[in-house]
């Protein structure tokens, strides 16, 4: 993990910054609110842990500011002498993610750093799923095959993104009626037999192995081998 620490207080910074790199972390330091910006906004951290109160030019809450302003999303950790929960309150609301008091004890600074971590990883937006060597990018709408590009109709995209965020997954006519034409009736029609016939094809025909199966009376399952 690379924590980038903005303190203006030498003996605090050395502190923190030695627990870090003893427990396996990568750490940058910034002694003042101007260059600590600069870091945080030009070069890519997995936290960030910034004092309220810094010099120059730009507090702790001015570069939280600046970066949510931009998109800048990286988790973010208030260390302050300020304890009220007016203090905390407005660190949270200028877009920290957590806020704690000094004095404190390392290893719960520690421990709340790893679960920023944590969560800001599960938290991450996926945008390419893969099963085999099928892909789907859900940014550009792009489907690949072994690098092929498949042309899909809005529906079918819609069902085999389902079909691919479930692989392994036996998925029923209920599942696909529900999450893929937002039924929550069976409106007896051959529409899923209609679209999975068609995006069988599109997907399987002229590959070397079928990644789209018919599980009977049970449902369909998109998964590497049959």
């Amino acid at each position: 993990m690379r924590v980038l620490v903005i303190e203006d207080d030498a003996e605090v910074a050395r502190h923190v910054a030695k627990g870090l790199r003893e427990s396996g972390h990568v750490v940058e330091h910034a002694d003042n609110g101007r260059d600590g910006l600069f870091l945080a906004a030009g070069e890519a951290f997995d936290v960030i842990v910034v004092d309220r109160m810094l010099p120059g030019g730009v507090d702790g809450l001015g570069i939280i500011e600046a970066l949510r302003r931009t998109g800048n999303e990286t988790p973010v950790l208030i260390l302050s002498a300020l304890g009220e929960i007016d203090d905390r309150v407005k660190g949270l609301k200028a877009g920290s993610d957590d806020y704690l008091t000094k004095p404190f004890a390392f290893a719960e600074l520690l421990a709340r750093i790893e679960a920023l971590h944590r969560r800001a990883r599960s938290a991450a937006v996926e945008t390419v799923l893969t099963v085999a060597d099928l892909e789907m990018d859900l940014l550009s709408r792009v489907v690949r095959r072994a690098g092929r590009e498949i042309d899909l109709q809005p529906r079918e995209f819609q069902l085999l993104e389902y079909l691919m965020r479930h692989a392994g997954q036996v998925v029923t006519r209920t599942m696909l009626l529900e999450g893929v034409w937002d039924y929550h009736f069976d409106p007896q029609t051959n529409v899923i037999d209609v679209h999975i016939s068609r995006l069988r094809q599109k997907i399987d025909k002229g590959f070397d192995r079928p990644l789209l199966h018919t599980v009977r009376n049970a449902g369909y399952v998109l998964r590497a081998a049959d």
